[in-house]
């Protein structure tokens, strides 16, 4: 067996009840928080609940809640002012994917120079940040386990990818009831975007035999949980096993990677303002069934896993069924084309070079087991329109 590094939280906390039980940990982070959140979290009733925990810790705290769209700079960059003024030594992100990759963001940038846009790529970060401690509520992104974060540059219009192992929050809380309120098109979104982590880490030619367990679990998982938790959001079972789908698949891309999906959305996100999980899911039907002939027999294992009897059939048969499965699996929960986003066909034809060439450049695609071209990436893009 080859060497193999695996990073994950010092601490993963997960289940129902999971901040209340273990909320003394927070304590023991530091003695002042910057929570980073958006104004939704408000309405919810979930800062208010933090809050209440924290003050029965002795932890004070400065409520940065204006973190109400996909990230950008300017985000991370208010947010470390905020942190320096108010005196804080450690950060708790509450939300989905925005605020925690906000938080991982400004974390890194306490303790090092510069500006946020220097560290793009993998493994520029040379000091590890400020401690982290995530509680997700959207059952999608897996941010809370990763070492990547996402921040747009508003000044290029690049979704920036930042890779380092200071990423990876210090802890993860990980508690499905912050889930119960998440609508049905949310759910759907982020489930979608948490198998498709799963499908590209297990895909990916940086794969790992402990990537592959968590992949596959969450593959297993999301199969049979995610239409029950798009239908009835208040099924705790089903948004509990969609949490732990989430942080599993988390796992897997964090520390296998991404593939062509991802390189294909962030451009997307970027100029459309589409919001993450939903342009991985529009891409990813489309993307699998370029990307299964550079793996059939590992595209058959997660066809075999969505709970395809594959006994009878060849590797590429069996992955070719297994795209069928997630497509319905699509249309199920009504994940919409590019178009049924409201972007605008023409729009979207006049930029799909410069989307393909930032798709490229991103680096994800050539984690593909299938090496695409521009071409490739352009033709892909027009057939999911």
């Amino acid at each position: 067996m080859s060497s193999h590094k695996f990073l994950s939280p010092g601490a993963i906390y997960y289940g129902i009840d999971s901040l209340e039980n273990y909320c003394d940990k927070l304590a023991a982070v530091g003695g002042k928080a910057l929570i980073a959140t958006d104004s939704m979290m408000s309405k919810f009733g979930y800062v208010e609940k933090l809050l209440e925990i924290l003050k029965n810790q002795n932890v004070e705290y400065f409520v940065y809640n204006e973190i109400d769209s996909e990230p950008t700079n300017i985000h991370v960059e208010k947010g470390i002012q905020k942190y320096k003024e108010n005196n804080c030594d450690f950060l708790i992100a509450l939300g989905g994917g925005s605020p925690i990759d906000t938080a991982k963001a400004i974390s890194v940038m306490i303790n090092n120079p510069g500006h946020i846009s220097s560290y793009m790529g993998v493994g520029k970060v040379p000091k590890k940040g400020s401690p982290v401690v995530a509680i997700p509520t959207t059952a999608g992104t897996g941010s809370e386990v990763t070492q990547f974060t996402i921040i747009a540059d508003t000044t290029t219009n690049v979704k920036m990818l930042i890779s380092s192992e200071y990423l990876v929050p210090d802890i993860a809380i990980v508690d499905p009831l912050f889930t119960m309120t998440t609508p049905p098109n949310i759910t759907a979104a982020t489930g979608i975007d948490a198998l498709t982590h799963a499908v590209e880490a297990y895909t990916s030619i940086r794969q790992q035999p402990l990537t592959d367990i968590f992949s596959l679990s969450a593959i297993k998982r999301i199969s049979k949980y995610l239409k029950k938790a798009w239908l009835n959001g208040n099924d705790k079972e089903a948004r509990s096993e969609m949490m732990l789908a989430a942080m599993e698949a988390g796992l897997a891309f964090s520390n296998s990677s991404v593939t062509i999906v991802h390189g294909m959305s962030r451009p997307i996100g970027a100029l459309f303002h589409i919001p993450h999980g939903i342009s991985n899911a529009v891409l990813l039907p489309a993307c699998m069934e370029f990307a299964i002939t550079g793996t059939p027999e590992r595209f058959a294992d997660v066809a075999r896993t969505l709970g395809l009897d594959t006994r009878k059939l060849s590797s590429i048969t069996a992955a070719k069924e297994g795209v069928k499965i997630i497509k319905q699996l699509c249309l199920d929960v009504e994940i919409p084309s590019i178009s049924g986003l409201g972007i605008d066909k023409e729009e979207f034809l006049g930029k799909i070079d410069k989307m393909a060439a930032d798709a490229l450049a991103s680096g994800s695609p050539n984690n593909t087991a299938r090496k695409p071209s521009k071409e490739d990436i352009i033709n892909i893009y027009k057939n999911s329109i």
